[in-house]
């Protein structure tokens, strides 16, 4: 079945230089991006993509990661792959969210790290299902960002008195 997922590559992969070697080994999924972006990450974004573990005791942290703060790295690398089995196969490679639990051959198994507070930098983020796939992504993206028509239900809007930055 046709799908998509939304991956980022957080900011201790982007310090690392990282970014080669997992898009390398994404491409073993055969899968095509259809939309990337290197984006800041503001802390209302932060805290919508994470949303599931704001009662966590360490929701702060895991802001204060994904927001670069960790790292002086204060972006991520937003990509949708989009194709067959799209989130299994993702997902097989990227390896357990806890790097001492991954498979040592999967990505955060190979580039994560426990820090002494615990905080579990595993360098990439994947969606877990369909459902999160489709939130995440719409989180991240416009539909105009995407190059595959129609993944989800649009609409077209006017927008008047709209501001946006062009070059000088």
């Amino acid at each position: 079945m046709t799908e998509q997922t939304l991956v980022l590559i957080k900011p201790d992969g982007l310090k690392k230089s990282l970014t080669g070697n997992i898009l390398t080994r994404l491409s073993e999924t055969k899968l095509e991006i259809v939309a990337v972006k290197i984006t800041r990450v503001s802390r209302e974004l932060a805290e919508e993509h994470y949303q599931q573990m704001k009662e966590k005791p360490f929701f702060k942290e895991l802001i204060g990661y994904i927001r670069g703060e960790l790292h002086q790295r204060h972006k991520v690398m937003a990509m949708v792959y989009w194709g067959e089995g799209a989130i299994a196969k993702v997902r097989q490679l990227t390896g357990s969210t806890n790097p001492e639990e991954a498979d040592p051959v999967s990505i955060r198994g190979a580039y994560g790290r426990i820090t002494t507070k615990g905080i579990y930098e595993n360098v990439i983020h994947t969606s877990t299902d369909k459902k999160e796939a489709e939130r995440e992504i719409k989180l991240w993206f416009s539909p105009d960002e995407i190059i595959v028509k129609n993944m989800y239900p649009i609409k077209i809007v006017e927008e008047s008195k709209a501001k946006k930055r062009i070059w000088a």
